[in-house]
């Protein structure tokens, strides 16, 4: 009868297949710790693109909406105040979104303001026009729009006696009227990964257009074209 003796893995070849094991499993991590590093980092991409649209969304909205209403008034001019607005800061009137919206027009800022983590936000506060006063602080704490900002400003535009667009100025003088446009430009720090592009946003509807108009209706009413006298002569 013949013994078939049974042949075993040396220690040699334990070792070697185990060695071959852990390469293959160490190249298997770090495939995968690769691919989900990636698929966060697609991830995070995305959300900052999104925020940054949703934030130029809004804040275009807002603007293009504002309404020529009276948020104060000058107790000393009795000049109504319609419009605030300055390098870093703007004051207006407009209606909410329907979803965080009461009814009725609200008073409603932005600014840009510094960050505890270093640069700037672009903050935004609303309160309801009815019972709202310009000397009383507000409790709404404002929400932030954007973060990880460089550098931020706002500019305005308006049409002059002949008709003419002005130029920029980050400084709105006249209180009493809104401007025709209004510039957001925003520098976006590096770690952002995202660029803000320049927004210059036409307001759907201004006081110095209505007030050129209902002017223009009145004479039209008195049978005198717009440019002359009511005696028919050229102003």
């Amino acid at each position: 009868m013949t013994n078939f003796r049974a042949r075993g893995f040396t220690l040699l070849e334990v070792m070697l297949a185990i060695l071959l094991l852990a390469v293959l499993l160490a190249g298997t991590y770090g495939a995968i710790r690769t691919a989900v590093h990636a698929m966060h980092s697609g991830e995070l991409a995305i959300d900052r693109t999104n925020r940054l649209r949703v934030a130029q969304e809004f804040v275009r909205r807002q603007i293009s909406r504002i309404m020529p209403l009276a948020f104060s008034q000058d107790q000393n001019t009795n000049t109504n105040f319609v419009f605030e607005g300055k390098g870093n800061f703007m004051r207006f009137v407009a209606p909410m979104p329907g979803y965080l919206s009461k009814g009725g027009p609200y008073v409603q800022t932005l600014s840009f303001a510094g960050s505890r983590r270093g640069g700037k936000q672009l903050l935004f506060t609303d309160e309801m026009l009815n019972g709202f006063d310009i000397d009383q602080k507000s409790d709404n704490e404002p929400s932030v729009l954007l973060d990880e900002i460089a550098d931020g400003h706002f500019e305005y535009r308006t049409i002059d006696d002949q008709g003419e667009l002005t130029d920029w100025s980050d400084r709105w003088e006249d209180p009493s009227v809104t401007p025709v446009m209004v510039r957001v430009v925003v520098r976006m720090q590096p770690e952002a990964h995202v660029d803000f592009p320049e927004m210059e946003i036409p307001l759907l509807l201004d006081v110095g257009a209505v007030r050129n108009t209902n002017r223009a209706n009145q004479m039209m009413g008195l049978g005198v074209r717009p440019g002359t006298s009511p005696m028919g002569t050229r102003q």
